[in-house]
């Protein structure tokens, strides 16, 4: 089979691109310059096409700046604007990775793309589902919740069944050295605080505003809603008796609710901007809810109304984030569904549907 392997320059891809290669399958390499491409991404795209040629693979070198400053940053900062907190890799992963770069890939002639996630597509009665990758410590299926279903009929991901220590002694074993040595655990166009970043950006940004708790006790002045997440503790700028925790973010009035740490816990969220990867009415009894990505999916229930997920926790847990994703999954680690987070609050009345 004719695939395409994305190449990022770390150890990950390379070991998929190695295992399909070695498995025979006819296989091409893409890099995609996501930023626009300084002397360092010139430089790291030659140190990849390098890799390539020693294990005499083709490589393509594709320059999606532009659409990913669409795609991604543009919508980073407005999300920002707007009060909450967005999450970027799952955004990229289903609008570039697993949407413009893979068109292109397949355009190029491959029936399928691969890359370095560990996690895994499996095909049941003809359908693409997905699941937790076996290494628990690097499961990336809560980032990809988003993509949407039919994406992943074209998608391989070579990593499912392995860990992070294996891939790093196979490497080695082969004589492969990644271009990149250290891992990316952060966001790509951001080299330091994502707060310098967007002032960098020049964009109009909400001003200050009132510090209440939530009795309504004024403490002080914000600057900005968009300086401030949900939980945070360090950075406020008051002082008091207890420790406070950013609680809340009342976006009308432009005023940061804060409190002690026990009014940090809530009993579930609604999200939003829904991706289905199995129809509801075949959801399990019984399901998992995670809002962080290292955060163990825990016990939950579900209702869906106007294409929303009003997600309870069967026990109280910490706030979710607005603008980050809330993905469902099974007992058994199948991805059910996901949505973009924008209320931690909320009363559910009606019948709706029940999962």
């Amino acid at each position: 089979m004719k695939i395409a392997v994305a190449l990022s320059g770390g150890a990950d891809s390379l070991m998929a691109l190695l295992l399909l290669k070695e498995q025979g399958h006819d296989v091409f390499a893409v890099h995609a310059h996501f930023l626009p491409p300084s002397d360092e991404l010139i430089q790291l795209g030659k140190k990849i096409e390098k890799i390539c040629r020693s294990l005499q693979v083709n490589l393509h070198i594709l320059d999606l700046s532009h659409e990913f400053e669409q795609e991604v940053i543009s919508p980073f900062v407005h999300t920002y604007i707007k009060g909450y907190t967005p999450n970027p890799c799952a955004l990229c992963n289903a609008t570039m990775k697993f949407g413009l770069l893979l068109d292109k890939a397949l355009g190029l002639g491959a029936r399928k793309m691969a890359t370095g996630h560990y996690a895994e597509v499996k095909i049941i009665d003809d359908q693409p589902t997905l699941w937790w990758a076996k290494d628990s410590s690097k499961n990336q299926s809560y980032f990809l919740s988003l993509v949407p279903k039919h994406r992943f009929e074209n998608v391989v991901f070579p990593l499912a069944s392995w860990s992070k220590k294996d891939v790093y002694r196979v490497l080695e074993q082969k004589g492969l050295q990644p271009v990149i040595s250290r891992e990316s655990n952060e966001i790509c166009f951001i080299e330091d605080d994502y707060r310098a970043f967007l002032l960098q950006r020049g964009v109009k940004l909400p001003g200050p505003g009132p510090i209440k708790t939530s009795k309504g006790e004024v403490l002080g002045t914000h600057k900005g809603l968009w300086r401030y997440t949900l939980g945070q503790r360090r950075g406020i700028g008051v002082a008091y008796k207890h420790p406070l925790y950013v609680i809340n973010k009342d976006l009308a009035r432009n005023t940061l609710i804060v409190g002690p740490e026990e009014e940090l816990w809530s009993k579930g969220c609604i999200a939003q901007n829904v991706n289905f990867l199995v129809p509801p009415a075949k959801w399990p009894e019984e399901i998992l809810v995670q809002t962080r990505y290292r955060q163990k999916a825990k016990k939950g229930w579900v209702e869906i109304k106007d294409n929303n997920l009003h997600i309870h926790f069967l026990e109280p847990q910490k706030k979710p984030t607005p603008g980050q994703v809330a993905a469902i999954f099974s007992p058994q680690g199948q991805v059910l569904g996901a949505g973009i987070i924008r209320s931690s609050k909320f009363n559910v009345q009606g019948s709706g549907l029940k999962i």
